[in-house]
């Protein structure tokens, strides 16, 4: 791990853009999410596979806006060990982003395999879309913590 020439306030500008980052997901999921259930409501159509991935695009977004404002209020410069302390804490999220991948897989695969339950597949689906795009944040953000 080199943090040779990481600077205190570098890894706190990072921090920040991973945060603006995230708050920019958390809102186009929700945006997203309401967008389609207002077009199904709109044109009076049920689709179970639409209505539970929005579902999941909403309530992902609204506990990623929360973690986002309580993660910001603790935001401060860091020594070596807070550095190391946050890249550790960051691969931890990979991992469990990667998880969350996997858990949406299962449920989109099972949800199928059960006689094409389309409200289970479309929130695999959704919990799929969403571990894949927290994975990338993240691992973005342990690419500018290792410069």
């Amino acid at each position: 791990m080199g943090f040779d020439g990481q600077w205190a306030d570098a890894l706190l500008a990072a921090e920040r853009l991973h945060l603006l980052k995230l708050t920019a997901w958390a809102a186009l999921s929700i945006v997203a999410g309401t967008a389609l259930i207002t077009a199904l409501r709109a044109r009076r159509a049920t689709s179970p596979l639409i209505s539970h991935f929005a579902i999941q695009c909403i309530a992902w977004g609204a506990i990623d806006l929360a973690i986002v404002l309580w993660v910001r209020q603790g935001l401060a410069l860091r020594d070596l060990a807070g550095a190391v302390a946050l890249d550790r804490f960051v691969w931890l999220n990979v991992g469990l982003d990667l998880g969350y991948v996997l858990v949406g897989l299962t449920l989109a695969l099972t949800g199928w395999r059960l006689g094409r339950q389309l409200g289970l597949v479309g929130a695999g689906l959704g919990v799929l879309v969403q571990g894949l795009a927290l994975a990338l944040l993240d691992l973005q953000l342990t690419a500018r913590i290792l410069r």
